[in-house]
């Protein structure tokens, strides 16, 4: 499995983080998290915390800022999950190559990257939509990981110290501007089975149960080739 590289996309408050972090050392292999972000503000030149907001989140603010611009668009490019041609038509001219900003400037960086330390060998990557950047490389497990709503919302109390006022929204926030990110840059739906090999629920599994089976996918993998 030395040439093994899995990806971890997850919910917020699922554990993928912590799945991710026992998969590598189990499997005795380098973790990429933050690290990816410590790697791009060095080749990006940006801020750190301009990196650290803009990561893996864009957010609702984002759109409603791109539905200000002009309509008068020639090709529109549509995000998967986005259906008002309003938007879309906004969200083109934002892609335009004559409107790239510092956020999309982070997003090839970080893709960059990511395929840096995937062609290095085996390794495991969190977030960042890096089984999508990977998605062609043949030694590639792309995993998502979920969890059911209130064991999540716990979660991010327990761990995260949410607020328990706030704790329910603070997950669907999150969630939402991962999926918004992903949805955006990929044109494909956050958390839809078919764009990855495997989907855990932690809250059935827990996250030794979900590196055991990571483990025991990357076993088959092994066998059929």
């Amino acid at each position: 499995m030395k040439n093994r590289i899995v990806t971890i996309s997850r919910e917020y408050a699922s554990g993928g983080r912590d799945v991710g972090r026992a998969l590598a050392d189990e499997l005795g292999l380098p973790v990429f998290d933050k690290e990816i972000m410590h790697i791009a503000t060095e080749k990006s030149g940006l801020p750190d915390d301009f990196v650290e907001k803009h990561g893996e989140h864009i957010s609702s603010k984002f759109f409603q800022n791109l539905m200000r611009l002009s309509l008068n668009v020639p090709s529109v490019r549509v995000p998967m999950g986005y259906t008002s041609l309003t938007a879309a038509k906004s969200i083109a001219m934002s892609r335009s190559p004559d409107a790239k900003g510092d956020a999309d400037h982070l997003f090839y960086v970080q893709a960059d990257a990511i395929r840096e330390v995937a062609a290095a060998g085996g390794c495991v990557i969190v977030g960042r939509c890096a089984g999508y950047i990977l998605r062609d490389n043949p030694n590639l497990l792309s995993v998502f990981i979920r969890g059911n709503f209130e064991d999540r919302v716990q979660r991010a109390i327990q761990t995260y110290n949410c607020s328990e006022k706030t704790a329910a929204a603070d997950v669907q926030k999150i969630d939402k501007h991962r999926a918004n990110y992903y949805n955006f840059y990929t044109r494909r739906k956050w958390g839809v089975a078919d764009n990855y090999d495997l989907v855990v629920n932690t809250s059935y599994a827990g996250i030794s149960g979900a590196v055991a089976v990571i483990k025991a996918m990357l076993d088959a993998g092994e066998s059929a080739c």
